[in-house]
């Protein structure tokens, strides 16, 4: 493999031929243009989340793949080289799915409590800037008594509204989700139509706002992702099928 191609491959397809290797091999080229201190937060960012996450697969693939992807797209396609947005990316669910271990808490530990003792971890670690925007991205403690799906859509609805940049995260972490959907199972494809399917509209309108700090091409990119993830979702919900394209 010529390293340099991979600059030219979706991320997806470095993903199917190359894996976690090739992009970490990705990033690191992303990363080639930034100063030295700042390629040495993200690298730090990169390997807590690789520490955290080492055990956790998305089906077919390391979880890591995922938030290599959700960094990489915010530097390539959106344009964005603000540290404190690609470290949080690179941490956006740490908080989530490893509040205790981030804290250093016992596992059993009440998840409002954990998580708000790994988000002071990571305003100690980076910067309190970094610790707010993985709080706009981390999911509560949910009801049991309702539905999560719905919980999970007003979640993301009401943080989005409030925070701007976390949007930018967001939307990457949903084009990873909706646009690679296609990239997995069917019963997880389906699962995952039905969860996200229904934010597609309120997406739309928050990456229109003029305070969405993206670049007008960088927008125009993210709308046509979504109509692709809507195409998808359908194919998947209404066709009973799981879509193509690129």
């Amino acid at each position: 493999m010529a390293p340099r191609m991979l600059l030219s491959m979706p991320l997806h397809a470095i993903t199917e031929v190359y894996g976690e290797a090739g992009l970490r091999q990705r990033f690191g080229l992303e990363l080639e243009s930034f100063p030295e201190a700042e390629r040495d937060r993200l690298t730090e960012a990169l390997e807590l989340a690789a520490r955290l996450h080492a055990h956790d697969r998305r089906v077919r693939e390391p979880y890591l793949n995922h938030l290599l992807r959700v960094a990489i797209r915010i530097i390539r396609y959106y344009g964005i080289r603000d540290v404190d947005v690609l470290v949080a990316a690179l941490l956006h669910d740490a908080v989530e799915d490893h509040p205790a271990e981030l804290a250093g808490l016992a596992p059993d530990t009440a998840y409002e409590k954990s998580t708000e003792a790994a988000l002071a971890v990571l305003a100690v670690r980076f910067n309190p800037r970094v610790a707010d925007l993985v709080r706009s991205v981390t999911n509560p403690a949910y009801d049991p008594a309702r539905d999560r799906h719905e919980q999970y859509r007003e979640h993301v609805a009401d943080s989005l509204e409030r925070d701007p940049w976390a949007r930018v995260i967001k939307i990457s972490d949903f084009t990873d989700n909706g646009v690679g959907v296609i990239h997995t199972t069917l019963d997880k494809a389906h699962s995952s139509a039905t969860k996200y399917r229904p934010l597609v509209p309120k997406l739309r309108e928050l990456i229109g706002r003029p305070d969405t700090p993206l670049s007008t091409q960088a927008k125009e990119h993210i709308l046509d992702q979504l109509d692709l993830a809507e195409e998808r979702f359908a194919a998947i919900l209404d066709d009973g099928g799981t879509g193509g394209g690129s």
